[in-house]
This record gives C-alpha cells, sequence and structure tokens, in this order.
C-alpha cells in the first residue's frame, strides 16, 4: 500500500468474479423451459403388439432418409390430435428395428401402415397432415384391401420374415463395426463372415446327426457289425424266393398241360365215338343203296347180259371206268376221309 498504489491482482479477480454473476443472471428463459414432449410413440420389437388392439397410424422411417425428414412435422401435429381422433400414432425407426420393418415387409421409406383391432391397412397417400386426418375421419381406410392371411404381420409366415431381418440388421452392425470402428478392410469383414457361415454349417449339421442318433431307433447290433454277411444272407434270400416261384410256376404249368391233355384225349374219344356212329350210318346208307342199285339190275334181265356177251373184252376195261352215281361218290368220299381220320389218330 505504500505510494497510494493498490495490488493489481484482487482487482481482476473481483472483476472475473462479478461478471460470472452477470452472466448467469442474463441467461436466456428459453433455457430453462422443458422440451416439448413428442405425442408419437416409438415401437419396438418388445411393444409392437399394443397396435393389435384399438385404432393406429405407424410410420416407418430412417434417420438418412430425406422424404422421412419432410414429413416429421406433419406427423408431430397429425399426433398431437390423435386424441380427438380417438387413434395412436406410432413411428418405426428401420435401422434400431430391422424385425419389425420385416414383419411388415417395408420395401420403401416412409411407409405408413393403418390397423384397426388387429387388421393392418397399407396407407399408400402423402404423409400431409390434413390427409391422414380425412383418412381417419371419413373412413377411407374401409375401402383399401387388408392384409390378410400370412401377409399380416402377425401370421406365422411374416414372423419368420421378421427373424431374417433382425438376423441381417445384426450382421451390418457388425459390419460397420469392424469398418468404422475397428477400421478392418471390407474384404476381411467379408471372409469372416463366409467362415463364420461355414462352421454355423457345420455345427448345425452336428446337432442334426445327434437328434437324429438320439431320436431314431438302431438296428439289430449284429447287423451293423456283419454288413457282407447280412447282405450275402439277404442275396440267398432273394434267391430262394426266385426258384420258389421258379417251381411254382414249373408245377402249375406241368399241371395245365396234364389238364389240356386229358381234356384232347376225353374230346377225341367223344369225336371217335361220333365218328364211329356216323361211318355206321353211313354204311347202312350204302348197303341200302347197294341193295337198291342191284334190284334194279335185275330188273333189267337178259338184254344187259347179252349185251356183255357180245362186248366182253371192252366192259372189263371199262368196268373201271364207268360212272357212279351221285350218291355213292358221296359216300365212298366220306369213306374215305374218315378212314383216314382214324388212320392218323390210330398212332
Amino acid at each position: 500500500m505504500a505510494g497510494g498504489r493498490c495490488s493489481p491482482l484482487p482487482m481482476v479477480l473481483l472483476a472475473a468474479w462479478v461478471a460470472a454473476e452477470t452472466a448467469e443472471e442474463v441467461r436466456p428463459e428459453q433455457a430453462s423451459l422443458p422440451a416439448e414432449r413428442s405425442m408419437v410413440l416409438p415401437m419396438t420389437a418388445s411393444n409392437w403388439t399394443l397396435v393389435l388392439e384399438g385404432e393406429w397410424m405407424l410410420k416407418f422411417y430412417a434417420p438418412w432418409c430425406p422424404s422421412c425428414q419432410q414429413t416429421d412435422a406433419e406427423w408431430e401435429t397429425f399426433a398431437k390430435i390423435g386424441e380427438l381422433l380417438h387413434i395412436s400414432v406410432g413411428k418405426v425407426d428401420v435401422i434400431q428395428e430391422p424385425g419389425l420393418s420385416g414383419r411388415f415387409f417395408v420395401t420403401t421409406l416412409p411407409a405408413f401402415f393403418h390397423a384397426k383391432d388387429g387388421i393392418f391397412r397399407r396407407y399408400r397417400g402423402p404423409g400431409i397432415y390434413e390427409d391422414l386426418q380425412n383418412y381417419i375421419v371419413q373412413k377411407k381406410w374401409q375401402s383399401v384391401e387388408p392384409l390378410t392371411g400370412w401377409k399380416s404381420p402377425a401370421s406365422l409366415t411374416m414372423s419368420g420374415m421378421a427373424g431374417l431381418f433382425t438376423i441381417s440388421g445384426k450382421i451390418w452392425h457388425l459390419h460397420n463395426y469392424f469398418t468404422v470402428t475397428l477400421g478392418i478392410p471390407a474384404w476381411c469383414s467379408y471372409v469372416f463372415f463366409i467362415i463364420a457361415t461355414l462352421i454355423l454349417g457345420l455345427l448345425m449339421g452336428l446337432v442334426l446327426v445327434v437328434i437324429s442318433e438320439c431320436f431314431c431307433v438302431p438296428g439289430p447290433r449284429h447287423l451293423s457289425e456283419h454288413p457282407e454277411q447280412n447282405q450275402k444272407s439277404k442275396e440267398a434270400h432273394r434267391a430262394d424266393q426266385l426258384l420258389d416261384a421258379e417251381e411254382e410256376k414249373d408245377d402249375s404249368n406241368e399241371e395245365e398241360n396234364k389238364d389240356s391233355l386229358v381234356d384232347d384225349e376225353e374230346e377225341k374219344e367223344d369225336f371217335g365215338d361220333e365218328d364211329e356212329a356216323e361211318e355206321d350210318e353211313e354204311e347202312d346208307n350204302l348197303a341200302t343203296g347197294v341193295d337198291e342199285e342191284s334190284g334194279d339190275t335185275r330188273d333189267q334181265g337178259p338184254p344187259r347180259e347179252a349185251q356183255e356177251e357180245e362186248e366182253p373184252e371192252e366192259t372189263e376195261e371199262d368196268a373201271p371206268e364207268q360212272p357212279l352215281s351221285p350218291d355213292m361218290e358221296v359216300t365212298e368220299d366220306t369213306l374215305r376221309q374218315r378212314k383216314s381220320q382214324h388212320a392218323e389218330k390210330g398212332p
């Protein structure tokens, strides 16, 4: 304090304290106000079943999608009047929830869905507040075909699709971790996934083999120890069966042949009896015909005998060539045919 001067250090400290106090008092009132609460409910794999009850509107988006960002404000405005329309409004981030995007089979962004008591419909209009409000108030969703059957997000098929999308999302996140966070080259990440796929396939095959061994009934032990002997015994058994079948065929053929021979002999005997009867009848007819002709010759008398005495040589030569009557010729032909048939059947 000598010389009437103050030390500069206390003055600097005092000025810094005054400035700090003034800055705290001049803070904007907006910083102290709480942020406005959003009326849009984020949907995840754990709470998505809420949409199966009541009426809902869902929006599928991605943070990097420009079209999705343009509809964010309209969607928030639509959610604020949700209570007046008796409707709940939700949103799904397809990056964080790939399983839900697979369950609803979302292929374009943004995608909007309407749900009413578990019945889902795809909204294909613009994501503008007025259009969304008219879609609910005027019940335009009733004219839209619902997603039924295997296309329904609650079906077993789409549940499997959700599992596949979930696995693909985890693989994608892991790939980004390798390439972005750790700085590993992309080809090294691909090689890792290829090797992991092969190992996983081998493990699953091993599990299936173990399950089959546990649940399948094992065969007899002696059959498994001697496969060659079992094969030979099977072949011998098959050969025996074939021989038995051939013998049965031969026996049946022999019996059929015997039966056919017996039938032929009986038929021959029947034909022989019929032939003998016919021959006897023909002989009787022939005898009667000869008697009639001899009676006719007797009636003719001496003129024919005188003619025979005058030309004895000519009659002897021409006697075999004299024409017979038609009845005689027919009878002689039939007798010859019968004799020839008997001669053939005799041996």
